[in-house]
């Protein structure tokens, strides 16, 4: 039985599945054979991309993980004691058929009281950045993911649980043939990175006129652009201060990357109005997961500030833009009530990040944070609101 029973239906906007071995293997062409591996480093199993061992994820069999929602109260009452993040994680656990498996998540679900679930991989957050000086490999790898995404998940599972296949731009040719592939398969949202796409002749926005026919496809299909938290490249600036290089390892402590943690996303919704592709596409639907809220304000200044200055340079006003167009899974410890008020209720969306540490182990404890709204708009957030985005 779930904790508590709600009078709407839930749709949480932010699920992950752990993948096997060999998601990213299985459909890779035999000419890329060797370009992923799993290598044991002292006893522990590593994923290793073109030779070189990644930290990224630390056990990326994820046949051992931490418990959903251990890291709540570090969120909730931070760390005053100064805990390893090791000491966070606490005990782990081994992984259930329920992250691995539609059929069991689904029943999970349901002793949870998830009527849906918008679903995302766990391992893919990796490939971009590791690959961004072979297109040819990402989109091949990309596409082997999806494969094996499809083959153990489907896009659409009973409509109840909508795994989101990823999108990679970097030949725009291939990203548009992805884009069908995924929707003749029944995807209803697509995982794009936030951050600059790579590519033969260096990295470049998405949201520039390059991409335009990507996501006029993109808004004509009517699927949901879904802007999940990623490895988005950043810790390359951060290691151009701290005098080293080190790929983007989130669970260890960085207290100066920390900082930094919400620009790729604070940079790529201001592409999406300085480059222009908001204001092309009026129908185009985005969503922002797992990024919490706080860089919306500053963001919204900054833009306003712009805007007095050179008007010329957008092709509207770029705040209401953002806050007509972007949809926005805020973290529960952050003030909704106040999002809404910004954005409006109807771009709220509930997530939890169930399974993972960092969200939620009991995703319906998600409406305390509400409990002060209207239930009209508590529905819409817990639920109703990612239901008309996708057509479920």
């Amino acid at each position: 039985m779930p904790s508590r029973v709600l009078p709407y239906p839930l749709f949480d906007a932010d699920n992950h599945l752990y993948e096997t071995e060999d998601a990213l293997t299985r459909y890779l062409p035999k000419q890329y054979e060797g370009a992923i591996q799993y290598v044991q480093v002292k006893g522990r199993t590593k994923i290793a991309i073109r030779g070189r061992i990644s930290d990224y994820i630390p056990n990326p069999t994820f046949s051992v993980v931490a418990r959903p929602g251990a890291w709540e109260q570090y969120f909730r009452e931070g760390n005053p004691e100064g805990k390893s993040h090791r000491e966070l994680f606490g005990e782990p656990m081994k992984s259930i058929p329920a992250f691995r498996e539609p059929g069991p998540r689904l029943e999970l679900m349901d002793e949870m009281g998830i009527q849906q679930a918008l679903n995302f991989p766990t391992l893919a957050s990796l490939i971009e950045e590791r690959m961004r000086d072979d297109p040819e490999l990402i989109h091949a790898v990309v596409h082997s993911l999806n494969e094996w995404l499809y083959d153990t998940w489907k896009f659409n599972y009973k409509d109840r649980i909508f795994t989101t296949p990823v999108i990679s731009l970097p030949i725009l040719d291939k990203a548009i043939a992805e884009l069908e592939w995924c929707l003749e398969r029944g995807a209803r949202s697509i995982l794009v990175r936030p951050a600059p796409v790579p590519g033969f002749g260096g990295s470049r926005s998405f949201a520039l006129p390059e991409f335009d026919p990507f996501w006029k496809r993109v808004e004509e299909a009517g699927v949901l652009v879904s802007m999940h938290s990623s490895d988005s490249g950043y810790s390359r600036y951060s290691s151009d201060w701290e005098g080293k290089s080190q790929e983007m390892t989130p669970f260890q402590a960085q207290t100066f990357r920390m900082l930094g943690e919400w620009r790729p996303v604070t940079d790529s919704v201001a592409s999406w109005v300085c480059h222009g592709a908001l204001f092309r596409f009026p129908e185009l639907k985005v969503s922002v997961i797992e990024n919490g809220s706080s860089w919306l304000v500053p963001l919204l200044d900054q833009l306003a500030d712009v805007y007095k200055k050179q008007p010329q340079g957008f092709l509207g006003d770029p705040v209401e833009e953002v806050k007509n167009r972007i949809h926005i899974s805020p973290f529960w410890e952050e003030d909704m009530a106040e999002l809404a008020g910004i954005i409006g209720v109807e771009r709220v969306l509930f997530g939890s990040d169930y399974p993972h540490p960092e969200g939620l182990a009991d995703p319906v404890t998600y409406i305390d944070a509400i409990q002060g709204m209207k239930e009209a708009d508590q529905a819409m957030i817990m639920g109703g609101n990612l239901a008309r985005l996708i057509g479920a």
